[in-house]
Parts: structure tokens; sequence; C-alpha cells
């Protein structure tokens, strides 16, 4: 079974370019990752300071080695999510049916 993170990125008033520039950076950077199936972000034109990142790992150990690399620590830890008002995280995992 893999490994679902559904975030939910609420961004600060006037800090939307901040954290999309972080985000151009983190997600090609994401999809190298040994054990990252799929890494896509999203935001709806209509509600610009809403960003969504859909990630798919082989596993939770792959989740959690994501947060290690420094590509996340660069452009998650240190620009993007300063940025945020709130950061939900939704779990899942996928059902091999």
């Amino acid at each position: 079974m893999a490994f679902v993170c559904n975030a939910i990125w609420t961004v600060k008033p006037g800090s939307e370019e901040i954290v999309s520039e972080a985000i151009a950076q983190l997600s090609p950077a994401t999809r190298t990752e040994p054990g990252n199936i799929y890494y896509q972000s999203y935001v709806d034109p209509a509600v610009p300071n809403v960003f969504r990142i859909f990630e798919v790992y082989k596993d939770a150990d792959a989740f959690a080695a994501h947060a290690t690399y420094d590509h996340f620590i660069e452009h998650a830890l240190g620009k993007a999510i300063p940025e945020l008002e709130s950061r939900v995280r939704e779990i899942y995992e996928t059902l091999d049916v």
C-alpha cells in the first residue's frame, strides 16, 4: 500500500508569491526522491491563498524521509511554512483492491 498526504496550505495575506516560488522549487526536487511516486501542487485561481499538495510515497518511511531532504528544509521549512496561516495534512493509505 502506498502512503498518501493531501497537504493544504493557507497563506498569510500578501505571501502568495513567496509560497508559490517555494513550491516551484520544492515540487521538481521532491519528484526525484527515491520513495516518491507522485507529487503535484495546485491552487484554485479564485482562492489564490490556498495551496494544495497531493503527495504519494511508496510507504510511511519514504514520507518521513521527505522532511529530511535539503530541498524540503530550504523551500518548505525555510520559505513557505513561515508564511502560512495554517497547515493541514490529511494522511491516507491506498487500497490495493
